[in-house]
């Protein structure tokens, strides 16, 4: 005989355990959901990371590859500015008062000069001498007397002389040879690279650094050019010329070129670079 009651009490259990089934189920779900998800994150994690890792690496090698190719249009552009250019033709410049005469350039080993007397002690290329006359007179018409030739055509003997007297007083100083000959090229030439050995300089007055005080020397500023004169070894020029300021030393180049040089603010040593690619 079926106990009812028993029968009860297990189907009472049985509604029980559906429940705690359905719950347990429930919590293992979510537990392989949870597990799963950060599964899932550390995945996600560890690729986002390879992948900026990839990523990384692909940017350094495009750097690396930018920059060689940067450095190859730099190298490229470098070579191709340095290549050389096409230079202009030197001119000719075939112009007996233009001869450049300085501590880089002899005369002319053809050099000839026909000389004409200033006065009884002096001489002058004969060329130079009316105009070098014209001047004088023009200064002495204007009131200015105390204005004359102190020194103009020397022989190259006499130059050799001068300098070798120049090089001995700075020996006796104490000076090397070198030294002295150092210092005597900044106020005298070697013999065949002085302007007097061409006979197209005048030294005016004493070699004196007064002179540039003097009324004479500020009317050869604002004059000589008409006459063909220039300044030949200006104060702001000494770094080209590489001889002192001498206010007392003029030269003749031509009225035409005399008053372009004053323009143009350059030294002969500049006119004559100027003039050859003009």
């Amino acid at each position: 005989m079926v106990d009812i009651e028993e029968v009860k009490s297990k189907k009472r259990r049985r509604k029980l355990k559906k429940p705690v089934k359905i719950f347990l189920i429930i919590i293992i779900l979510i537990i392989t959901l949870k597990i799963g998800k950060d599964s899932f994150e550390k995945y996600k994690a560890k690729a986002i990371v390879q992948n900026n890792v990839k990523n990384s690496k692909i940017a350094e090698i495009y750097k690396d590859n930018n920059t060689t190719s940067n450095n190859t249009n730099s190298i490229k552009v470098e070579f191709e500015n340095e290549k050389p250019k096409k230079k202009r033709k030197k001119k000719e410049i075939d112009d007996w008062r233009l001869i450049l005469v300085n501590y880089e350039n002899q005369m002319p080993s053809d050099f000839e000069i026909e000389l004409a007397n200033i006065d009884k002690n002096r001489q002058i290329d004969e060329r130079v001498l009316p105009e070098l006359n014209k001047m004088i007179n023009a200064i002495k018409k204007d009131g200015i007397t105390n204005i004359w030739v102190q020194s103009a055509y020397r022989s190259v003997s006499r130059q050799q002389h001068i300098y070798n007297e120049k090089v001995n007083m700075y020996l006796d100083e104490g000076k090397t040879l070198e030294e002295a000959e150092e210092l005597t090229q900044q106020t005298i030439n070697k013999p065949e690279t002085s302007e007097h050995n061409l006979g197209l300089a005048i030294d005016f007055n004493y070699v004196d650094y007064d002179f540039e005080k003097s009324s004479a020397y500020e009317w050869l500023l604002e004059n000589a050019e008409n006459y063909g004169f220039i300044l030949r070894y200006p104060k702001e020029k000494t770094d080209i010329t590489k001889v002192d300021y001498e206010p007392w030393h003029w030269r003749y180049v031509g009225e035409e070129h005399a008053k372009k040089i004053n323009k143009l603010e350059m030294c002969l040593e500049e006119y004559i670079e100027y003039l050859y690619y003009e």
